[in-house]
């Protein structure tokens, strides 16, 4: 009798040790988005701390689901200051929090008129910042077509509008041609003279983007923003001049995978889907 009892209570607790792996499963991917291969966590990485700065903020994506109180989603064509003609649809379903990681999945299905389905995701409303260090941890997709990007903007665009609010895009990736050993960084706003913007890119001497975690940055302050991929400095903008009143204000942080538009041009039969784009931490550090 006893040795029964104690069979029943091991196959009782290995029935809920199913269940809970099944739950923990569901709970990785959402419905309709096809199940993630394995993410190699391998690949460049940054420090806890930096002399002379402070940790402020950061969202190491832990637990199975999307931090709230740090993001919300966009939902639509989400084209409201960036990009231009492109063809995707923007939904909550398209991303997942596993294994520590945020994950963006892009997929060859329609949606309100849109050939392709991803996720956007954004801090308005939730976190801002005003100057600092942002670093950020990703591992791009590969394919012609694909537009992942990590930026911020001013949190007045509700009243102001793009390209007024300014904007920084911290990294752009743009896919296809070998364009994934590209990285780009630029700051858009609006002078008196109408709208502007520049940046600068760096070429990695060997390997791709999509190979590796790697490590996009900027150094922003009072006088200038700088771009740093893997801790090496690539392009610098002096903000000293008075038409740079947009990045004296806060801005909110940005993510999405776009597909499609005027930059990298449409997917063709060589892109696979589904695609990822899996940012691993990002974090913000401030002056002390």
């Amino acid at each position: 009798m006893i040795f029964r009892n104690i069979r029943a209570a091991l196959a009782g607790l290995f029935a809920a040790a199913s269940l809970l792996t099944t739950l923990y499963a569901a709970a990785e991917v959402p419905a309709g988005i096809a199940a993630a291969p394995v993410i190699s966590a391998g690949g460049h990485t940054s420090p806890d701390s930096y002399p002379g700065m402070k940790l402020i903020w950061r969202d190491e994506f832990g637990g199975f689901r999307l931090d709230k109180t740090n993001w919300t989603q966009v939902t639509g064509a989400g084209k409201r200051g960036r990009g231009g003609n492109e063809l995707q649809y923007y939904r909550p379903e398209n991303t997942s929090v596993r294994d520590g990681y945020l994950v963006i999945t892009v997929q060859a299905e329609s949606d309100d008129g849109n050939s392709y389905t991803s996720s956007r995701i954004e801090t308005l409303g939730r976190q801002q910042f005003r100057h600092g260090r942002i670093d950020v941890r990703a591992l791009i997709p590969r394919g012609q077509g694909l537009w992942p990007s990590v930026w911020m903007m001013g949190v007045n665009i509700p009243d102001v509008g793009w390209p007024a609010c300014g904007e920084i895009d911290i990294m752009e990736i743009v896919g296809g041609d070998g364009r994934e050993n590209t990285v780009h960084g630029t700051a858009h706003w609006l002078q008196k003279e109408g709208y502007r913007y520049e940046g600068g890119s760096y070429t990695l001497p060997s390997w791709s983007f999509d190979d590796q975690f790697h490590m996009f940055s900027i150094i922003w302050d009072e006088s200038r923003i700088q771009w740093l991929v893997d801790q090496q400095p690539y392009h610098y903008l002096d903000i000293t001049a008075p038409g740079f009143d947009a990045f004296r204000s806060p801005f909110f942080i940005g993510v999405s995978l776009a597909v499609g538009g005027d930059w990298p041009g449409p997917p063709d039969d060589s892109t696979e889907f589904p695609q990822q784009f899996v940012v691993d931490y990002i974090r913000v550090f401030q002056k002390q």
